[in-house]
């Protein structure tokens, strides 16, 4: 089989993808192929292709995406021929048809679209560890959200909300901040015009809040910092502007005993059980209304360099997705 997909030949910038065609062997021992229908675009793209993140070259690039299984590998026993599956996590998802293992892929359940699934998998999988597991948000709590006009953040504040937490959300403009309010966020900060840490200061009266998740990096840190409670966690989950600097335990001593933690949705999925039942929360809340997914741009395949720099520019809102 023939299919379409793109490659990377160095690290470097956008123009660094290039769109090639190939041949699909039969799926090995475990795997299944797809043809897929929807590709979902992730910051973790953007490490991947920049170079944050090495990768041995030439690469395939992108890590989600929806489609119906056209073939079955030896050993797969609970998928079939025609299940429409969602996967995340596993590289070269910028492509028309590829071979996945059948162990990372999820069954799309009735009532939700490839498009959505594709869209919202890494996403939901993300706040669901955030706000479940690597710090268990309860109801009554105040949160600070980084970010909280993009994919994960507009999630965030609907789960969060959904949980009972008052969702404190940090984006950007009069517009995403009154965008934001309609997702699940009490209170929306304006990072271009407003002392963030002294603004939640005054909406907590003066407390901060227990957790604050951070996607941005060095350039939101001290303010993270500065919003934080006495024995509150900074939960550093990405850097779209860079790392977050080296943590001084002197700095959470004087700051109010705090905590810091940088985890990665790789280890909270890295078994089949964690996996299967992070995505069921995320399905289970969109079916029953409490998350709605946003899709608000839309690229084709071929035109992948312009989607990745459409989503470095941080004009982007809600997801992304890539059509084959």
């Amino acid at each position: 089989m023939q299919a379409k997909r793109v490659v990377m030949k160095a690290q470097g910038g956008p123009d660094m993808m290039e769109l090639e065609t190939v041949t699909l062997p039969a799926p090995a021992a475990g795997e299944v192929q797809i043809q897929q229908t929807a590709i979902g675009l992730n910051y973790m793209d953007v490490y991947q292709r920049s170079g944050a993140y090495p990768l041995p070259l030439p690469s395939p690039l992108g890590l989600e995406a929806a489609g119906e299984i056209i073939a079955l590998g030896e050993d797969v026993s609970d998928l079939a021929i025609g299940d429409r599956v969602v996967y995340g996590g596993v590289l070269g998802s910028y492509a028309s048809h590829r071979n996945a293992p059948a162990a990372r892929c999820i069954k799309i359940p009735d009532g939700i679209t490839d498009e959505q699934a594709a869209a919202v998998l890494m996403k939901g999988l993300t706040v669901e560890y955030l706000l479940n597991r690597t710090y268990q948000v309860k109801a009554g709590q105040d949160v600070l959200f980084w970010a909280a006009s993009g994919g994960v953040g507009q999630l965030a504040g609907q789960w969060g909300k959904h949980i009972g937490a008052r969702m404190i959300g940090v984006t950007a403009g009069a517009e995403n901040c009154a965008a934001i309010k309609n997702l699940g966020y009490a209170d929306a900060l304006d990072r271009k015009s407003e002392d963030i840490g002294a603004r939640v200061r005054e909406l907590t009266d003066g407390k901060g809040v227990p957790v604050v998740y951070d996607s941005v990096g060095a350039a939101s840190f001290d303010a993270s910092i500065d919003s934080l409670a006495t024995y509150g966690l900074l939960v550093s989950f990405g850097a779209t502007t860079g790392p977050a600097p080296d943590v001084s335990p002197h700095l959470l001593q004087v700051k109010g005993s705090l905590y810091f933690t940088r985890p990665t949705l790789a280890n909270y999925v890295a078994s089949r059980e964690d996996l299967v039942h992070s995505a069921g929360e995320t399905f289970r809340l969109m079916k029953e209304g409490v998350l709605s997914v946003n899709v608000n741009q839309r690229f084709e395949l071929g035109d992948i360099v312009a989607a990745h720099e459409a989503l470095e520019s941080g004009e982007t809102t809600g997801s992304t997705i890539l059509t084959p």
